[in-house]
């Protein structure tokens, strides 16, 4: 199928060196990068997001993750040392 497109003369060149560098026609290149665009854009799926819990240890049960301030605080001190 034939069409018209608008190509920068930059982007144009590179192209027309590509194919050359390679021994293929520009339509060949440009219908191959085309074919590749279009296949990454349908693999770009992002991964199913999974939300990974800890017990033990690791959780401060006096801990009010609603408020922030005080979590930042929290670390503060522990960076920092506590209030003197």
């Amino acid at each position: 199928m034939r069409t018209t497109i608008n190509i920068s003369e930059p982007v144009l060149r590179s192209a027309r060196r590509r194919a050359a560098e390679r021994g293929v026609t520009l339509s060949t290149f440009a219908e191959d990068a085309l074919r590749a665009q279009l296949a990454r854009k349908e693999s770009a799926v992002a991964p199913a997001f999974r939300l990974h819990t800890v017990r033990g240890r690791l959780v401060r049960p006096d801990l009010d993750l609603n408020r922030t301030s005080a979590l930042l605080a929290l670390d503060d001190e522990a960076r920092f040392g506590g209030h003197e």
